[in-house]
């Protein structure tokens, strides 16, 4: 283990873990409103550092660049795509959410529809978060810190073994993190983190380039450009883990869930003081999806050349990284992912903790005529943060085991629980009379079906192809419910709002310029943009 490396990893982790019980130490934790929403304060630069910084995650790190040294840059459709729904989710949904006062997405789906549906999505959420998000966060964090610092050869241990032992450091200072500051500091140090990144994303490709040219920069650059062109196609074909035409079916229907749906992400949205720096904080963190491809993506280009056979491909950006930079910048990258592992833990923890409490605990507390004080929610909260954590390190080592990568598995099995719950959603905002029983129904049939095509029945479609036809049967599933059953009184929002909702008056100039970005960067990594 390189001593400089290490030396740069803490002083960088350091520094992250001061700025935020710095601007954190004044902050009041012990109301549900100051641990699970940061008492609704959030500034725009600190909303769009959390939404992006909580988004990348190792996962990202590991996921992505293994796909692009194993199919091209088509798996970069998933960052970029996510532009266009992430500025549907600024215009359309988060108005709703912020106008309604919820604290969950589940309690916009109690008023939409009925305290059942409430509950049954809560659920959804929570085994979601323990089977699949906490998990792989840690286990990629794990492979990552790993491939950084040789743990395995330093310790003389093997591979399973040390996947154990970093799954369970790494979720220990996550919970232990959670636990004692909040969303407040889960957001500054996502805000830190994402300064960050930014800067390592030029870094990392400049000395991979170096090194690939042999101390040239050009010479690399030459090199890229001259060879395996075929891996900067980011269109690809029909046989990529991501084919371009799942971009307008099923992928566009999980960046839309994920980015307006899911409790972790949205919660940071609806931490800020008001709608207009929500909206901007959108668009902060649509401004890094468009510059992470260089990190996320040009490693994996670069790694095509230095290791044309690589047998464990989930290792080439931590291989990348311990080979071309110094010892200082390999500290300061692992610093970057290993917080990018930890934040998007910690940030799954406490929205576990905020589902579990308020829409599971609290009405439960309720029931039995004994409604919980605010120190019972915390405490209640905090411990049940403990027991996720623990579950989601036992569970975390065994992803070794998937099959066709990380990030397709990861993102294979949140179809399970994404869609459908976005299905529902979408459905009641747009029909006035659907019932309750309905997304039930919808719910129930579309996990149901999604499994089996999944894990029982080879269906010979891409799972993002299956996802949108799921979709549009459930829909049409649902609306044969309502005609039968229809709601007795069309649904009337009713407004709660506890922050501004003037929204942000430069958000179309800023929605334009954005798009355009996202345009421009899938035709230069294109066949006409190849070609010139």
């Amino acid at each position: 283990m390189n001593v400089g490396a290490l030396l740069s990893f803490l002083l960088v982790t350091i520094v992250v873990a001061l700025i935020s019980w710095y601007k954190t130490r004044k902050e009041n934790l012990q109301t549900a409103a100051g641990l699970f929403f940061a008492n609704r304060n959030l500034s725009f630069l600190v909303v769009g550092g959390a939404l992006f910084f909580t988004n990348i995650s190792a996962v990202q790190f590991i996921g992505e660049n293994e796909l692009v040294y194993t199919n091209n840059m088509s798996v970069m459709a998933w960052g970029l795509s996510s532009v266009f729904a992430m500025l549907l989710v600024s215009e359309f949904i988060m108005p709703v959410y912020l106008r309604s006062g919820i604290s969950t997405t589940p309690d916009f789906l109690e008023e939409r529809y009925d305290t059942g549906t409430k509950r049954f999505v809560s659920v959804i959420f929570l085994i979601s978060y323990i089977v699949n998000m906490l998990p792989s966060v840690l286990y990629s964090g794990a492979i990552t810190f790993n491939g950084l610092f040789r743990v395995s050869e330093v310790l003389h241990i093997g591979y399973w073994q040390t996947i154990w032992i970093l799954v369970w450091l790494i979720g220990s200072i996550g919970c232990l993190y959670t636990v004692l500051g909040g969303l407040k500091a889960v957001a500054i140090s996502d805000t830190v983190l994402g300064i960050g990144m930014f800067a390592g994303g030029i870094l990392l490709p400049y000395a991979a380039l170096k090194y690939l040219g042999h101390g040239s920069v050009s010479t690399g650059l030459n090199l890229l450009l001259s060879a395996r062109r075929d891996h900067f196609n980011a269109i690809g074909g029909p046989q990529d883990a991501v084919p371009f035409p799942t971009i307008f079916t099923g992928m566009f229907l999980v960046n839309l869930y994920y980015w307006g749906t899911e409790q972790y992400i949205v919660q940071q949205a609806l931490s800020s003081r008001s709608l207009a720096e929500s909206q901007k904080g959108i668009a902060v963190a649509c401004t890094g999806k468009i510059i992470s491809p260089l990190l996320l993506n040009i490693p994996g280009l670069i790694a095509v050349l230095l290791y044309p056979h690589m047998h464990n491909t989930a290792e080439v950006f931590p291989k990348i990284v311990s080979d071309v930079c110094s010892p200082m910048l390999t500290g300061y990258i692992a610093a970057i992912t290993f917080g990018a592992a930890l934040t998007s833990f910690n940030a799954g923890l406490n929205s576990s903790s905020t589902l579990f409490v308020l829409n599971l605990y609290k009405p439960f507390k309720a029931r039995q005529q004994k409604p919980a004080s605010e120190r019972q929610l915390i405490r209640a909260g905090k411990r049940f943060e403990i027991l996720v954590c623990l579950l989601a390190m036992i569970i975390a080592p065994f992803i070794v085991f998937a099959q066709h990568g990380l990030y397709t598995y990861i993102q294979m099995v949140s179809g399970l629980f994404s869609v459908p719950i976005f299905t529902i959603l979408i459905v009641g905002l747009l029909h006035k009379r659907m019932p309750a029983i309905a997304a039930k129904i919808g719910l129930t049939f579309f996990i149901l079906t999604y499994a089996v095509s999944q894990f029982l029945i080879d269906t010979g479609l891409h799972f993002l192809h299956v996802l949108a036809i799921l979709f549009v049967l459930t829909v049409l599933l649902m609306m044969i419910v309502a005609a039968l059953y229809p709601r007795k009184e069309p649904f009337v929002q009713q407004w709660n709002n506890v922050v501004d909702l003037q929204p942000w008056k430069k958000r179309h100039l800023y929605t334009v310029i954005l798009l355009l970005a996202m345009i421009a960067l899938f035709v230069i990594f294109s066949p006409l943009g190849l070609a010139k």
